[in-house]
C-alpha cells in the first residue's frame, strides 16, 4: 500500500510549521481546512491553534520569528490591528486597511504581512448573489476585520458605506485611511448614530454573536426588508442576527463563506502549490 501522505497525523521533524493566533481560538474553523489541504496535497505541514492574549502578543510573536521550521501565521480577533507591529513588509490589502490576518516568512527570512478577510468576504458575497457594486452598505465594527472588509467593499465598488464602532479614535483611524484613498464615500459614527435607511448590504464585523447573551450589533427594524445581512463571525454558523434576519424574511449570507474563499488566497500567499526545497515551500 502507499505511504499515507504527510499532516497531522505524521509529524516528523521536517514537518513545517503554521500557526493561528487569537484571544479566543476555540471558534477559529483554520486548522481543519488547511491541515485538510496539507494532507489532501501530501504537503508535510500542520496548522495549530495557539491561544494568547493581548499582554502576551509580543513574546509569541518575538518567538515564533525565531523559530526556523515556521513558515506561515494566521491571525484572529483580537490581534489584527497590532500584529501589524512585527511584521517587516505590509501588503497592499493591509497597508491599506492597517490590519492583518496573515503572515509569510519570505525566502530572505523578513516576514510580510497581508490581510484576505476583506476580499474573501467580498467573494462570499458575491457567490450567494449579492454584488456590493453600487449599493450602499452598513457596517458593523472598525476593528482589525471590520476595516479589511470596508477596504475591499469601497474597491468592490460601493457607492456609500457607513461605518459604525465604539471607539472614537479607531473610528477617525479608518476614517482617515479610506478617505484618503476613496474620499467623500465613507462617513463614520458610533452605535447610537446608526442608520440603515436605503441599505442594500449590512455587515456584522464586530464578535458579538459569538457568546449566548450577546445583544444584536443592530437593530434589523431599522434596515429595509429586502437589505442582504451578513456576518463575519464563524461560530456559531448561525448567530442570533443571523437567525433573526432569517426569520424577519431578509436574505442572509453566513461568515462561513468568508474564510471558504480565502483558502485559495492562502494557498497562493504561502506559495503552498510550489515544490518543496531544503525543507520548506519557496515561491
Amino acid at each position: 500500500m502507499p505511504d499515507a501522505p504527510p499532516g497531522p497525523s505524521a509529524i516528523s521533524g521536517t514537518t513545517r510549521l503554521y500557526v493561528v493566533l487569537g484571544d479566543p481560538v476555540a471558534q477559529v474553523r483554520a486548522p481543519g481546512l488547511l491541515n485538510e489541504l496539507f494532507a489532501r496535497t501530501a504537503r508535510d505541514a500542520v496548522l495549530v491553534p495557539v491561544h494568547v492574549g493581548p499582554d502576551g502578543l509580543a513574546e509569541v510573536m518575538c518567538g515564533l520569528r525565531r523559530m526556523r521550521n515556521l513558515d506561515g501565521i494566521l491571525v484572529t480577533v483580537p490581534h489584527k490591528i497590532e500584529v501589524c507591529r512585527y511584521a517587516d513588509l505590509l501588503g497592499p490589502a493591509a497597508e491599506v486597511a492597517g490590519s492583518a490576518n496573515a503572515l509569510r516568512r519570505n525566502p530572505d527570512g523578513t516576514w510580510l504581512a497581508d490581510n484576505f478577510d476583506g476580499a474573501g468576504f467580498v467573494h462570499g458575497l458575491r457567490d450567494n448573489g449579492h454584488d456590493p457594486a453600487g449599493a450602499t452598505v452598513v457596517l458593523a465594527g472598525a476593528g482589525g476585520a471590520g476595516r479589511a472588509v470596508a477596504a475591499a467593499l469601497l474597491t468592490a465598488g460601493v457607492a456609500r458605506l457607513r461605518l459604525y464602532d465604539p471607539d472614537a479614535i479607531r473610528r477617525e483611524d479608518v476614517l482617515a485611511r479610506l478617505d484618503a484613498r476613496w474620499p467623500g464615500r465613507v462617513v463614520v459614527g458610533s452605535e447610537g448614530d446608526f442608520d440603515g435607511d436605503g441599505a442594500d448590504i449590512a455587515v456584522n464585523a464586530t464578535p458579538l454573536g459569538m457568546r449566548p447573551g450577546d445583544p444584536l450589533p443592530f437593530d434589523l427594524a431599522r434596515l429595509p426588508r429586502t437589505c442582504a445581512v451578513a456576518d463575519i463571525i464563524m461560530k456559531p454558523a448561525e448567530t442570533a442576527l443571523l437567525k433573526a434576519a432569517r426569520e424577519s424574511g431578509r436574505p442572509v449570507v453566513y461568515g462561513r463563506h468568508m474564510l471558504d474563499s480565502q483558502v485559495l488566497l492562502y494557498e497562493k500567499f504561502f506559495a503552498l502549490h510550489a515544490p518543496q526545497r531544503n525543507g520548506r515551500w519557496e515561491p
